[in-house]
């Protein structure tokens, strides 16, 4: 089920934190397609596949399975998104959150148990920096001198 301004739950679990109300809902069961702009506070927790781009805040729920590109001011992730984003104030990852893809953000926050697969660039606003680059994995030798190797390869930090 879908919902507009007007038709939004008053539930505590849907209440986001700071605008006071959702402009929008994708909710379960729901499934959409195609590009997303808005404003205020918008929250997916059915599918979307597409792209979206907005000033304002985002949230994807637990149940929210996003496969998009996001351009946004805020996100706050508790789903699945499978996609880069970038956010000028915050990105948030919480728990169970799985992320694939390269984050960009002045602000990142991610709690433990949080899957998160890609790269990540922090960066103040109003500055631009270079797209983010996969990191190059270093790999050692078994010829290697390192204390590590010359204790059989277990390695403690």
């Amino acid at each position: 089920m879908g919902l507009l301004k007007g038709d939004v739950p008053t539930s505590a679990s849907t209440t986001p934190t700071a605008s006071g109300g959702f402009n929008a809902i994708l909710d379960r069961g729901s499934e959409f397609e195609g590009k997303l702009t808005f404003e205020g506070t918008v929250r997916i927790d059915g599918r979307f596949k597409g792209e979206i781009k907005s000033d304002a805040m985002l949230v994807v729920g637990e149940s929210g399975k996003v496969d998009a590109d996001i351009q946004v001011g805020s996100i706050s992730v508790s789903g699945e998104v499978k996609g880069n984003i970038t956010a000028k104030n915050k990105i948030e990852l919480h728990a169970p959150a799985v992320v694939q893809g390269n984050l960009q953000t002045a602000s990142l926050v991610i709690e433990d148990g949080v899957t998160f697969e890609g790269s990540c660039i922090m960066e103040k606003t109003g500055h631009k920096t270079a797209t983010p680059q996969p990191i190059k994995k270093e790999t050692s030798s078994p010829s290697s001198n390192s204390s590590e190797n010359k204790r059989g390869g277990d390695a403690h930090a």
